[in-house]
């Protein structure tokens, strides 16, 4: 039998009919995880530059890969925002975000860089976490070199990239080397708690559905999702104390299994008197602007997405 399409916004139906239904599990996550790299890469603009970096690993024994985008016509130092890919903890590459990389390196003049961290279960946490923190380090030790404010460096992601980016700001708080400037949390995966949930209204329209999540949850944590106790920075919803944190954006459609989560973690930092904007897209579902439609609903989240970034990065 046919979905209803009714509580998804009108601009968004033929989007959601788009989106593959995936469940990611033991079995079919090494197959999608191939299928990833496989994927087309974004046409690049005339006036963007992309270069492949590899810097090395907390454990000595790995390079991680950069990919950097910059305007030819950008500002020197520029602000920096280091970008984290989405996938559930488990797949995912960043040239799947290249034409979101385009669009902020053109429109904003900020040098994107993008990090292809290595992924669960193969590298469960803390691996994933610490690819992203020796990227980080790298753009601020390296900021003079590439042309960039050191004080002007964002951290930001989508889904399970939006937990790693507030899990980072968290890591690099308390470590006090580097203190970034904003937050940009798209539809972010923050509470394995919530792979425990039973009730969940329209859960037949979730382009991540329960499955998935607990999976993933459980490939990164390699302990049951939910319990008790958890590593520190390994769940950003787990922390209560966010005090003196940067500003955050965060966003989620209504329809998202991430959507609860992410109003709650919202309001803890709102709490600590943090700056937080959290946008709620009606009838919006989890990735409903991956797609890279035109659809004016999208239009709108993008351009609240840098709204905040010019905000905060171009004070």
């Amino acid at each position: 039998m046919a979905s209803d399409l009714s509580p998804i916004h009108p601009e968004l139906r033929q989007v959601w009919k788009k989106f593959p239904r995936i469940t990611f599990n033991r079995w079919t996550t090494p197959i999608f995880q191939s299928l990833t790299r496989l994927r087309p890469i974004a046409k690049r603009p005339a006036d963007i530059l992309v270069d492949q970096l590899f810097i090395q690993a907390r454990d000595g024994k790995y390079k991680i890969r950069l990919r950097v985008y910059k305007s030819i016509t950008v500002s020197e130092p520029a602000p920096a925002l280091l970008w984290i890919h989405g996938g559930g903890y488990i797949v995912g590459s960043p040239e799947q975000d290249e034409a979101y990389a385009f669009e902020i390196a053109t429109e904003l003049g900020i040098v994107v860089v993008s990090v292809d961290y290595r992924l669960a279960p193969q590298h469960p946490f803390p691996t994933p976490l610490d690819d992203c923190y020796s990227a980080l380090a790298w753009i601020h030790t390296n900021a003079q070199r590439m042309a960039i404010d050191p004080r002007r460096i964002a951290t930001g992601g989508a889904s399970a990239g939006g937990g790693l980016a507030a899990n980072l700001v968290q890591l690099a708080h308390d470590r006090g080397e580097i203190q970034p400037a904003f937050q940009l949390l798209v539809y972010p995966m923050l509470d394995d708690k919530t792979a425990l949930r039973t009730e969940i209204a329209h859960a037949e329209l979730l382009t991540w559905n329960q499955e998935s999540n607990r999976y993933g949850w459980e490939a990164y944590l390699q302990q049951p999702a939910g319990s008790a106790q958890v590593p520190a920075y390994s769940v950003a919803a787990r922390r209560e104390d966010f005090t003196n944190f940067p500003p955050a954006w965060i966003g989620a459609g209504t329809l998202d299994l991430f959507h609860a989560e992410d109003v709650a973690y919202a309001q803890k930092l709102k709490d600590c008197g943090v700056t937080c904007e959290i946008v709620a897209v009606p009838g919006a579902f989890h990735g409903f602007e991956a797609l890279n439609d035109d659809a004016p609903i999208i239009r709108d989240f993008r351009k609240s997405q840098k709204s905040a970034l010019k905000r905060y990065l171009f004070p």
